[in-house]
């Protein structure tokens, strides 16, 4: 059987262009004993494949987690039709051996793949949103991280993306002061029926300006997934043993590629040490143990009417490569995702 998978071809410089991709079809192996034959359902795009493009060596496979379909099964477990999770990358099909660990992607940890679990009616792409990686990201690197309180005030940068957005509601959930940051003016709108106290477009107001608004008393707890200048102003503007969870950067990804011109920030250093704060920088994957325990905590939110989600779906395995551009770009709110179609 012929697949589609997408390499890395050129080193992006500044934003990827589609050009970066290169599409080409590979035979797959005849599906052994104890394989199974998966097919892509919907794939993960995120900004933080625009990080790993500098360091995958060129002609290797994109980064994604997919939800595949068994569409071919040698192993009792795994019957046809069963969704799975797996980061095999932008691949349109995969034969993989469930029972032993595995890395698609170059300098990816190995892992099994994982029947997804039935969520009672749940839409299966939240699998990869709210009851996913960026769900999960959001809940930890909040709680875990921070020790949030209720009356404290938490600010959100990137907050109408796939976990900004879920770092509020649960902000919320917790009695929180939540105030979010975000691009355009329909984001805002979108914060603001999520429940965020207050929510700006940061390309029409300072940062500084709206938090004399919406933090009167500094800030407690900054969840940041954009650092630059928007990052700068909120360290500025914090108290006294305030708490930062460093998830992102994504303001300056598409500028890391050029070495004699690194990307560049005000120094947090001064704001830090005289606010006496505490900066957190995180992986997902530091609680892998904890995962389950995690989504079934948002799935009671989920259940509950505490937590909305929007999706920004793209349609068509081969627009992998603009879908992942549009994410840098901001044009998505919550999470993106592409329906593969096959």
């Amino acid at each position: 059987m012929k697949a589609k998978k997408f390499l890395l071809a050129k080193r992006p410089t500044g934003e990827p262009k589609v050009t970066d991709f290169e599409a080409v079809q590979e035979e797959l192996p005849p599906v052994c004993d104890g394989e199974i034959l998966l097919e892509s359902v919907y794939l993960s795009v995120d900004p933080y494949m625009r990080y790993m493009s500098e360091s995958l060596p060129l002609g290797s496979i994109m980064p994604s987690t997919v939800i595949a379909r068994v569409v071919e099964s040698k192993h009792a477990n795994y019957k046809v039709g069963d969704n799975v999770i797996a980061a095999y990358g932008w691949r349109s099909h995969f034969v993989v051996d469930p029972e032993k660990p595995f890395s698609a992607i170059v300098g990816m940890k190995q892992t099994k793949l994982q029947i997804l679990p039935d969520f009672g009616g749940v839409p299966t792409s939240l699998a990869l949103g709210i009851l996913g990686m960026p769900g999960v990201t959001a809940l930890y690197g909040l709680t875990k991280l921070t020790q949030p309180e209720a009356g404290e005030t938490l600010v959100v940068s990137g907050a109408a993306g796939a976990v900004g957005s879920i770092v509020g509601q649960i902000g919320k959930i917790l009695d929180m002061n939540v105030i979010g940051f975000a691009g355009t003016d329909s984001k805002v709108e979108w914060l603001k029926e999520l429940g965020f106290d207050y929510a700006y477009n940061y390309k029409k107001i300072s940062i500084k300006e709206a938090l004399k608004e919406s933090a009167p008393c500094g800030v407690d707890v900054y969840f940041d997934n954009v650092g630059g200048q928007i990052s700068y102003d909120v360290f500025s503007k914090m108290n006294t043993f305030g708490r930062v969870s460093l998830c992102g950067a994504i303001s300056s990804y598409n500028d890391m590629g050029d070495t004699s011109k690194p990307p560049l920030a005000p120094a947090i250093q001064l704001p830090a040490i005289a606010n006496q704060l505490s900066i957190h920088g995180f992986l997902v994957t530091r609680w892998l143990n904890e995962w389950q325990d995690g989504v079934k905590q948002l799935l009671g939110y989920f259940k509950k009417g505490k937590l909305k989600y929007r999706e920004t779906i793209t349609e068509g395995f081969d627009n992998m490569p603009q879908a992942f551009i549009d994410v840098l770009r901001g044009e998505n709110t919550g999470k993106a995702l592409v329906k593969a179609n096959l």
